[in-house]
């Protein structure tokens, strides 16, 4: 797949949020490489003007660690998500480091940060990580089975480098969580127990999924998997697992 990258020049970078439990969220990219066909961030192309598929298309906001730093001077210390519309670590990172720049600027005031991610490129910064007073790092894992993800989530990392990913920063001392969200086919025994011993905390979520997406559903006949009986006693046990081993636990639907 072709992406079409830009650079931009954005005016602000640290803006408000309504996510329950953040003050702030930072986008380092508009758009996202890893383009999975549920995803809810296509909605921006309402903003944007972009004609490009979801997925196809990626402007790299290239000012903006310095545009956050005039920010923070006046900006209220709260919690900041990183990574609510797009992946800060999606393969333009490797070269653009803008996410590494943004949290270079939150250290600075010790920011409270939350990242999300489905790429291992953030133990690049496990070291940068460490040097927050408070920082939890979230890997996106939908599945156990790289099948399924190749069909929901063709150009996005592997589950094993995700997994990894969470063990590594584990090990490093640095807060963890699993997003397990949107719920895809999956043997959630499985998945709960490559996970338990990488996480501090487990977020279940099946989002809402479109007619483009229910779609896919029917042509790879899992429409089982689109029932509400099956996201709930997914859910339940995914959580059972992780709460008998002292694992924290939020399902949030």
């Amino acid at each position: 797949m072709v992406i079409k990258r830009r650079e931009i020049f954005a005016k602000t970078v640290l803006t408000k949020t309504g996510i329950a439990g953040f003050d702030h969220c930072i986008n380092p990219y508009v758009g996202c490489e890893h383009g999975c066909r549920y995803c809810y961030a296509g909605f921006m192309k309402r903003f944007t003007g972009h004609v490009e598929p979801w997925g196809e298309f990626l402007d790299v906001k290239v000012n903006a660690p310095q545009v956050l730093r005039r920010q923070l001077r006046n900006a209220r210390r709260g919690t900041v998500i990183v990574g609510t519309v797009t992946d800060p670590y999606q393969p333009a990172e490797k070269h653009y480091r803008i996410t590494r720049g943004c949290l270079e600027a939150l250290l600075e005031h010790q920011f409270p940060v939350d990242i999300l991610t489905r790429s291992s490129l953030c133990l690049r910064d496990a070291e940068l990580f460490r040097a927050f007073d408070d920082i939890t790092v979230g890997l996106s894992v939908t599945t156990d089975d790289e099948e399924i993800k190749g069909i929901f989530e063709p150009h996005s990392p592997s589950i094993r480098s995700r997994i990894e990913a969470l063990k590594g920063l584990h090990l490093c001392r640095i807060k963890t969580y699993a997003f397990i969200g949107p719920m895809l086919p999956m043997n959630p025994q499985k998945l709960a127990e490559k996970l338990e011993d990488a996480v501090d905390e487990v977020l279940i979520d099946r989002l809402n999924y479109g007619n483009k997406v229910k779609a896919i559903y029917r042509r790879e006949s899992l429409e089982h998997y689109f029932q509400d009986n099956y996201f709930i006693s997914t859910a339940d046990t995914l959580k059972r697992h992780f709460e008998k081993r002292g694992i924290l636990v939020s399902v949030i639907f």
